[in-house]
């Protein structure tokens, strides 16, 4: 079993495939049968999905773990001058080896 499979599984167990399947903007069914090995269609999206809303990634700025959304926001986003915080945590991110892939600012 996958990874992400594990994570969305993880997810529905403390919650419910619904509540899931909303933060996913999948239907409950999709859902369902994704977790029951029966989904018809290719599994990469939802895979993608699933890391994007319910995956972690250990930031060694903040040596703590967040999800892969607020990382890429903080890796990806424009130079944060007004604020030397912000923009000590944007330069680490340009170091950063887990540094999403995307548009450099």
């Amino acid at each position: 079993m996958s990874n992400w499979l594990n994570i969305l599984e993880s997810a529905v167990a403390r919650t419910s495939p619904r509540e899931v399947a909303e933060k996913l903007g999948y239907s409950r069914a999709t859902v369902s049968l994704v977790l029951n090995g029966k989904y018809q269609g290719k599994t990469d999206k939802v895979a993608e999905r699933v890391l994007e809303v319910f995956g972690q990634v250990e930031c060694p700025f903040e040596q703590r773990v967040i999800t892969p959304a607020d990382c890429k926001a903080h890796a990806l986003a424009k130079a944060p001058t007004h604020n030397p915080i912000k923009m000590e945590h944007w330069r680490a991110c340009l170091r950063c080896p887990m540094r999403p892939e995307g548009e450099k600012s």
